[in-house]
């Protein structure tokens, strides 16, 4: 979509037509309300219109109710911000004392609205014409106020009292980028800018070397799903590294003291992303009053069931042989038909096992397959 197109859009004749296409759809094939709506429109802003009402379903995953007055492209759309995460960000900028933000490529305007929300005044700018003005249409629909400009990020002067904001780019023209090298802006001036007010917004597989010296790293789920890693600028930081999970708002913070290691309990509890990317299964342990069975898995054993967001807990109801032959055996044995395999730490591929096994009971199993101590053990476990 061109910026001309989007002006028609947010024009009185292309503010009907959405509400047009809005009302009659699922009730017309596209192919027919298309056709009778170029016999009125251009058909230049019927496809634009189309294209909006059907961004806008995708979005309410993202955005819930906002999305049927909000604005997106393909491409800004996959690259925002959900709104959950957005708000846990804007809610922590305004408990460090943050008063104004200017978003430093705001795309479609994601991040802003949840700090407008947060009582924050806000600035966006984004060097694409289309994203910045769809960016300001947002936050119109939304009733909420703010300033957003088409300009280079790079070239803007950040205010005494504002918190630089920015979410470097990930893409490149192969594709997703995981290396800090492609990022854009540059990762050079991000880390410039982390050295004072500022939060950067960065891929979850960030390295912990990469993480600039007195920065906190904050690694984010959300759903069970890890989406970001954050980082905080040093007047931020009152840690190094942080796991938040979602929607609970649950969080773990680096303790420096090393985690115990000791044999599998009656529990097993599976940590999630977040607190495994951030490294802190071994704090995770100290919560629920538990251990690690092996150094380098990440699986925490206790034996006290524990109800955390933070981790997944199940019980072990016994071990099983772990070579796939005794242990085929000893699941027939149990009349198991279904059954989820769990793996960490050991080269299997769950799909393949349970194919293979060929299981034909009435009942199901869920089974983790693990290391301790260096060893394969299998454990027939239930969620708790």
């Amino acid at each position: 979509m061109d910026p001309e197109t989007f002006a028609q859009l947010m024009a009185p004749a292309g503010q009907e037509l959405l509400g047009e296409i809005a009302a009659r759809a699922g009730v017309e094939s596209d192919l027919a309300l298309g056709t009778r709506l170029r016999r009125t429109y251009e058909p230049g802003l019927v496809a634009a219109a189309v294209t909006q009402n059907h961004l806008r379903g995708r979005a309410t995953t993202k955005f819930g109710p906002d999305a049927a007055r909000m604005y997106f492209t393909h491409d800004a759309l996959e690259q925002s911000t959900r709104l959950p995460v957005a708000n846990h960000r804007a809610r922590r900028l305004a408990e460090v004392g943050a008063t104004s933000v200017v978003d430093l490529g705001c795309g479609i305007g994601g991040d802003l609205i949840a700090m407008a929300r947060a009582g924050l005044a806000v600035r966006g700018v984004d060097q694409d014409p289309v994203r910045a003005a769809i960016a300001q249409a947002n936050l119109r629909a939304l009733g909420l106020s703010g300033e957003v400009v088409c300009a280079d990020a790079l070239q803007i002067d950040i205010a005494p009292d504002e918190v630089a904001f920015v979410d470097p780019a990930r893409r490149n023209g192969r594709g997703r980028t995981f290396s800090t090298a492609d990022l854009q802006p540059p990762w050079e001036w991000v880390r410039e800018l982390l050295t004072g007010r500022a939060v950067a917004k960065v891929m979850p597989g960030l390295a912990h070397d990469a993480v600039p010296a007195g920065v906190e790293a904050e690694w984010v789920s959300d759903g069970g799903d890890l989406v970001e890693a954050c980082l905080w600028g040093t007047p931020f930081a009152t840690v190094g590294r942080r796991a938040t999970v979602l929607p609970s708002g649950a969080q773990l913070v680096a303790s420096g003291e090393p985690a115990e290691v000791g044999d599998v309990g009656a529990y097993l509890y599976e940590p999630d992303d977040a607190v495994i990317r951030a490294g802190l299964v071994g704090e995770l342990a100290a919560t629920v009053g538990g251990r690690l069975p092996d150094p380098h898995i990440a699986y925490v054993s206790s034996d006290r069931a524990e109800s955390t967001p933070l981790a997944r807990g199940f019980r072990i109801l016994e071990e099983l042989p772990f070579r796939e032959k005794p242990l085929k055996a000893a699941l027939q044995a149990r009349g198991v038909g279904t059954l989820t395999i769990k793996k960490r730490g050991v080269d299997i591929v769950p799909e393949e096992v349970v194919r293979r096994m060929k299981l034909k009971g009435s009942t199901s199993a869920l089974v983790v397959m693990t290391r301790v101590q260096g060893q394969g053990r299998a454990y027939l476990v239930e969620r708790i």
